[in-house]
């Protein structure tokens, strides 16, 4: 570019010589250069001629032109700066052109356009960007060159500036003088002079080329020759001093306070259109923007209504305007472009709300770490969700994007958990049983009426339902904390089972890859990584929950084979301290309760279970003087959850590929069963001893011939047999799928002492039986077995209230009716149905089933013999007495009367037949048949005392005493009865003539005829003894 082109260009304030379009800036910035001056003389506005370039033009006397090519500042104030200028190293182009030609945009960047750190004219020019920029690609000898140029440069226009200083040398020094008056007037205004002076300053100044020159300052305006006068104190606020702040003190306040009137009168006008300029503004961009603004009010909308697909959803949004805004700058940044207004608020905004989301979501992870490690099992109540609940936390940390692995985190989390809980809740519930069972072991035993009670509740039809019928309520109370117990740690709902069962399923899940497909890869698939579980990992956790299982079945087995423990201080001790590592959840329900019943000094714990001897000492699980009932109702739900939680666990992998853990279960469900069954063996030994009490002497509804003890001895072993069945085999476990390897039958060797235990409550019944007749008491209360007088009225004979009402007995020959019926109740139906239910239960073949039964016919002949003796003796003695008094032999050749001692007798087992029949009327024929035989015994036996031969008379009457008492008890007579009989009448032939057998065979029929003439006659006393017709 040429000189000339040059100056035509700073001229006209252009930047090229063939401009397309006329320059906007000049419509606004040059609109006063129209404008004519106004002549004060006469008003009137001169006009003048204009070019249509005089906008362009610029006269070299108008001052807001001093510098050609001069620009204005964004504020409208012109400086003295050049647009553009020629490169200063002689290259051919300007510096402004140079720098548009290599795409740097100088005209558009306002920090380059107003620093002009390019053009050396600025005061900000800066060489190293200017070498950087403009003379990038120039060699070394173009820049020598340069160099040359740029120093010819300097000397011509430092000859150009020497000359212009000497040729106004004098308006230089009389512009000095004139300043430095200045500042003394105002430096010295207000301050009082030394002394009276005058100063006359008068200077000659010789210049090159125009001689001396005469400046007298007194002559000028600004002389200062009235300093030397006072000048009064007022303006000493004016001096150019530093106590009066340099000369604008006395104009400081004044424009203070107009600056605040002004503000108070045109502040509002003035600040109210530059707000709503700027709200407009900032409305507009938080219109155009407002998804941005709602981004985090939604992000901890959905943190708190925990909608996680939506929190997804909010950051991928903010994930994108940050990414948005990110490649906004630095598509700036690289080609070098300045950001508009709105760009920029976008970014600010956009920056502002990205870090707001990132830390809602920072403190979002931070809780969900803490929510999976805290993670509880939810409650069966909860359903599906609930369980999903920890996948969903590793789902959203996956989408948010993690560095550690919030699968493997969870894994390790629930392992710790269900580890400490296992072992902590087993032994907080081993406490708290052990506390309820000493109280119960040091408290008195129930009464035996209570105990009674107990026992009588499966003969009185009470349903199990009803648990308060088992057992006393301390005893109840501690079987339902043993059972809650035993099923929180093995149910498979709502206990540890079901726990560690679900957690195996979800690592499982994880370990398949079946989790995996469900979650998400995270943004850009940087969580992709995360759903792999390396094999060490699965090793890991396959080891993991195999040692839960065994820590599970070790405690079961030691609550259930260690006898009661000693230390019960876990109750009282300090909980641990938890660690940042220590889960919230480690603190769990066991340790959260505080319970009453577990509440006491620490001073002062519960005593020791003192020692009596008894079997239950040593059950850690059997509550002091529980009765069997109660055992096989709470034992039977217990080894239920044993088994089941046994053959559920021997179903999972880990487990069916480990032998020993499969015979660790094996083991534990053997043992708890044998222990229970043991604790039970002793507990039903122990009820036994007080079947007895259950004697309340009350007959049976069903049968009246028995009381109800028989029912309620058939009920309880009844039920004991079936229990003990279902804690040995185990029937509701023993069909699942797979149990058959854990669920076995039982030993041999406890089928055996299962039947050794029925058989020792069999016999302590029948030897309390009998015992308890022989302490009653001793004598008829309300009658005797004296034989009555043959003129006494049967009627005459009194009675016991309970031969008629049937209500409790308190005679002891009832007693011994009833104690013989029962044991005969028992000998002919109750052992039997047991032997029948006891084969049954246990699939095998009742060995000495007559040996039970003999030992029962044993106890049934002495309380027989016992009855029996009494009434066998008193007859033989009245029959003996009465056929061998001298009396007997009849004075009359043909006797038609019995003897009174056949009355007697007769009358005597009328009354045994009265008690009997009212009483016990099965023992009805054995008893009297038996009397029969003893009283033709006794015939035998006294015809055979008598030593004088029998005459007709005696024969006859002989005959009719004998065949009156045989037609009487014909429906008794027995076999032996009838052979005891025959020998009568052979003892009678024996020791009579022939004669007298002739005579007697003769008289037969006429015997006959006095024979039913005295049944006839006795018809009524005697009726008892006939046979009943059966209606019907």
């Amino acid at each position: 570019m040429t000189s000339d082109e040059h100056t035509l260009l700073n001229h006209y304030n252009i930047t090229s010589l063939y401009p397309t379009a006329w320059p906007t800036e000049k419509d606004d910035s040059d609109a006063s250069d129209d404008e004519q001056p106004t002549s004060q003389s006469t008003g009137l506005i001169h006009s003048r001629s204009k070019s249509r370039y005089s906008a362009l033009a610029r006269s070299t006397s108008d001052r807001r032109s001093l510098v050609p090519g001069s620009e204005k500042t964004g504020d409208g104030v012109e400086n003295l700066v050049q647009k553009d200028e020629p490169d200063p190293l002689g290259g051919p182009d300007s510096v402004v052109r140079i720098l548009r030609q290599k795409g740097l945009p100088v005209e558009e960047d306002q920090r380059l356009r107003e620093g002009n750190r390019f053009l050396l004219s600025s005061t900000t020019f800066s060489p190293t960007l200017y070498l950087s920029q403009v003379h990038s690609d120039a060699s070394t000898q173009s820049l020598l060159r340069g160099l040359e140029s740029l120093s010819k440069s300097i000397d011509q226009k430092s000859a150009s500036l020497k000359v212009l200083v000497e040729s106004n040398f004098e308006r230089f020094v009389r512009a000095k003088t004139t300043i430095d008056n200045v500042y003394a007037q105002m430096r010295n205004q207000g301050a009082e002079p030394s002394e009276p002076e005058r100063s006359r300053t008068r200077s000659r100044i010789t210049s090159k080329g125009s001689g001396q020159f005469r400046n007298t300052s007194a002559q000028l305006p600004f002389s200062p020759r009235g300093v030397d006068k006072p000048l009064p104190n007022d303006k000493k606020k004016h001096a150019l001093a530093k106590e009066s702040e340099w000369g604008v003190q006395g104009i400081k306040a004044p424009l203070t306070e107009v600056a605040v009137k002004a503000e108070e009168i045109w502040g509002p006008a003035l600040g109210g259109r530059a707000r709503e300029e700027t709200l407009r503004s900032a409305l507009d961009s938080v219109e155009r923007n407002s998804g941005i603004f709602e981004v985090g009010s939604a992000l901890a909308g959905c943190i708190k209504r925990k909608d996680y697909d939506g929190l997804v959803e909010e950051y991928r949004k903010a994930r994108r305007y940050a990414e948005d805004a990110r490649a906004t700058a630095n598509e700036a940044s690289s080609s070098r472009t300045p950001l508009t207004d709105s760009q920029v608020f976008q970014i600010i905004i956009t920056a502002r709300v990205w870090s707001s989301v990132e830390t809602q979501i920072d403190n979002f992870k931070r809780d969900t770490w803490r929510k999976l490690t805290n993670v509880e099992a939810p409650p069966p109540s909860a359903g599906q969700g609930a369980s999903d609940e920890p996948v969903a936390l590793i789902g959203v940390l996956l989408e948010l994007g993690v560095e550690d692995n919030p699968i493997w985190f969870w894994l390790l989390s629930r392992y710790d958990y269900l580890k400490t809980k296992i072992t902590a809740s087993f032994e907080r519930s081993r406490v708290e049983i052990e506390i309820l069972r000493r109280r119960l072991a040091n408290s008195d035993p129930p009464p035996s009426r209570t105990t009674v009670t107990h026992l009588k509740g499966p003969g009185d039809s009470i349903s199990y339902e009803k648990t308060q019928y088992l057992d006393n309520a301390a005893v109840l109370e501690l079987w339902g904390l043993i059972h809650s117990s035993v099923r929180n740690l093995l149910s498979a709902s709502g206990g540890l089972l079901g726990e560690i069962i679900e957690f195996w399923d979800k690592a499982q899940g994880f370990i398949d890859g079946k989790v995996q497909r469900k979650l998400p890869i995270g943004l850009d698939g940087q969580s992709r990584n995360h759903h792999h579980l390396s094999s060490d990992g699965v090793r890991d956790l396959q080891s993991g929950f195999v040692e839960l299982v065994g820590i599970l079945s070790e405690s079961v087995f030691a609550f259930f084979a260690d006898p009661p423990i000693e230390d019960v201080s876990i109750l009282y001790s300090p909980l641990p301290s938890t660690t940042p590592n220590t889960p919230k959840s480690a603190v769990f329900a066991p340790f959260a309760h505080q319970d009453s019943r577990f509440k006491f000094d620490a001073t002062n714990p519960p005593p020791p279970s003192p020692k009596r001897g008894e079997a239950w000492e040593g059950f850690a699980f059997w509550p002091p003087y529980s009765n069997a009932l109660s055992g096989i109702y709470y034992l039977d739900q217990v080894m239920t959850l044993v088994g089941s939680a046994a053959t559920d666990l021997a179903g999972l992998r880990p487990v069916s590929s480990s032998p020993k853990l499969q015979e660790r279960l094996k083991a534990l469900v053997t043992g708890a069963r044998e222990r229970c069954m043991s604790a039970l063996a002793a507990a039903w030994i122990r009820d036994a001893e007080t079947f007895l009490s259950m004697e309340s002497w009350t007959r049976s509804s069903e049968r009246r011939d028995i009381t109800k003890l028989p029912g309620y001895f058939l009920a309880y072993e009844r039920s004991i047999l079936s229990g003990l069945q279902k804690i040995a085999f185990i029937p509701g476990v023993a069909s699942k799928a797979g149990s058959f390897h854990l669920i076995t039958p039982p030993a041999s060797a406890i089928v055996t002492s299962v039947r050794g235990d029925f058989e020792k409550t069999v016999w302590s019944l029948l030897t309390d039986m009998v015992k308890d007749w022989e302490n009653g008491p001793l004598s008829n209360d309300a009658s005797s077995l004296q034989p009555m007088d043959a003129t006494e009225s049967l009627s005459g004979l009194t009675m016991d209230s309970s031969h008629t009402t049937g209500g409790h007995a308190t005679n002891r020959d009832v007693r011994l009716l009833l104690t013989m019926s029962n044991v005969k109740y028992l000998q002919v139906e109750v052992i039997p149905q047991l032997i029948n239910d006891y084969e049954i239960n246990f699939s095998t073949s009742y060995a000495d089933k007559g040996k039970i039964l003999k030992n029962v016919s044993q106890i049934e002949a002495k309380l027989f013999k016992s009855y029996i003796s009494p009434s066998a003796s008193k007859l033989s003695s009245v029959i003996y007495s009465g056929i061998t008094s001298p009396s007997w032999v009849p004075a009359t050749d043909r006797p038609a009367e019995l003897r009174p001692y056949v009355y007697e007798a007769l009358l005597l087992l009328v009354y045994v037949h009265t008690e009997i029949s009212t009483n016990t009327p099965t023992l009805l024929p054995p008893i009297i048949s038996y009397l029969f035989e003893q009283i033709v015994t006794a015939f035998l036996s006294a015809f055979r005392a008598r030593t004088d031969r029998y005459s007709l008379a005696a024969l006859m009457q002989a005959t009719l005493d004998v065949e009156f008492v045989a037609s009487i008890l014909s429906q008794y007579t027995t076999a032996k009865a009838s052979k005891l009989q025959s020998q009568v009448y052979q003892e009678l032939d024996q020791r009579t003539d022939n004669s007298a057998r002739m005579r007697l065979q003769n008289e037969l029929p006429e015997m006959r005829a006095i024979l039913k003439k005295l049944r006839e006659g006795t018809r009524g006393e005697f009726a008892c003894f006939k046979k009943q017709r059966v209606k019907g």
